[in-house]
């Protein structure tokens, strides 16, 4: 018999190795998502341009009526803007929001001053199934010397069910003359 006995392991320890085991089977799983929605793959040359993505995003938006202060639009829901659970993507509904928000401030905020976006909130209510038909009404609801803010509100056409609501405040800065 050796003079040493073996220490048993403590408590501790076999917590600390629970909870990295854990970290790293949370790690994997995050890379998996990663590797399932695209991750790593390049974006191909022809899609690599300037104002790229503002021209795909806007061949999805059907402008109905634009005046002081407001703007109504339809948006159809189709499958590049779509997630992986086949309804619109959270992140095109806040580019939407951003689009239609500027676009919305633009027809009171006069052109020699700038907008920057301050802020953005969007309340997700429900989702948009693919292949319908968003109704998109932008407002202005305040409008001052230095700050606007505007409210968008997207329904669902068929149903006018309420899916999503967002508050966009812009700053309105006096363009720099150099």
């Amino acid at each position: 018999m050796s003079g040493t006995a073996a220490k048993p392991s403590s408590n501790a320890e076999t917590e600390k190795s629970s909870k990295e085991a854990e970290v790293e089977n949370a790690s994997e799983e995050a890379l998996l998502f990663l590797k399932v929605v695209g991750h790593g793959i390049p974006i191909p040359e022809e899609y690599n341009t300037n104002g790229f993505f503002s021209n795909f995003l806007r061949s999805f938006i059907n402008v109905h009526h634009i005046q002081r202060g407001q703007i109504s639009c339809t948006i159809l829901a189709k499958l590049p803007i779509a997630n992986g659970f086949g309804t619109l993507h959270g992140g095109a509904v806040g580019s939407f929001v951003e689009v239609l928000a500027t676009a919305c401030a633009r027809t009171v905020v006069a052109e020699d001053k700038e907008l920057f976006l301050g802020e953005i909130s969007i309340s997700y209510l429900s989702g948009t199934p693919l292949n319908e038909e968003v109704l998109a009404n932008a407002s202005v609801v305040k409008r001052g010397r230095n700050l606007t803010v505007v409210t968008v509100e997207f329904k669902l056409k068929k149903t006018g069910n309420l899916l999503y609501i967002s508050h966009a405040t812009f700053y309105n800065m006096p363009v720099a003359r150099l």
